[in-house]
């Protein structure tokens, strides 16, 4: 993993971060790679806010994986900063060879740096391989959580 990148993404790096998005039975049935302008908009957002870490793994030129790590002041826990990881990918050709631990690995010196106590995300009930991955890295289910569609 020594010729690994981990940078921030970019503008260019949209188009291959939604295909990796789109490319689970999950993201088949919510993302739309045909029109990148709602998640060229939304990137706009992430780059611009301070608090956003939206990530991307890069070898030998190509995007191979992201994450969006986000840090949440807070007052619970004595005032505390958290952060939240969400929209891992891997891309299918590099899935297996250690690249998901490289990228939680900089994800939780990331929020170390940051002054976050805690490093939490949520997974969807049925990704039952990342749920057994999220324990390997030593993550503990702790909560049931709850969405509500706007």
């Amino acid at each position: 993993m020594s010729d690994l990148e981990i940078r921030r993404a970019t503008a260019a790096d949209i188009p291959v971060i939604v295909a990796m998005l789109a490319d689970d039975p999950l993201g088949a049935e919510r993302e739309t790679p045909d029109d990148l302008s709602p998640y060229l908009a939304a990137f706009e957002r992430v780059a611009e806010d301070p608090n956003q870490h939206l990530v991307v793994a890069v070898r030998e030129g190509q995007v191979i994986g992201t994450l969006h790590l986000t840090v949440i002041p807070g007052l619970s826990r004595q005032g505390a900063t958290r952060a939240l990881i969400e929209a891992v990918r891997i891309h299918a050709d590099a899935r297996g060879s250690g690249l998901g631990t490289r990228l939680f690995e900089w994800a939780i010196e990331e929020s170390r740096r940051q002054d976050c106590v805690l490093v939490q995300l949520t997974s969807d009930v049925t990704r039952t391989d990342a749920h057994r991955f999220y324990e390997r890295l030593g993550f503990t289910a702790s909560h049931v959580g709850f969405k509500l569609a706007l």
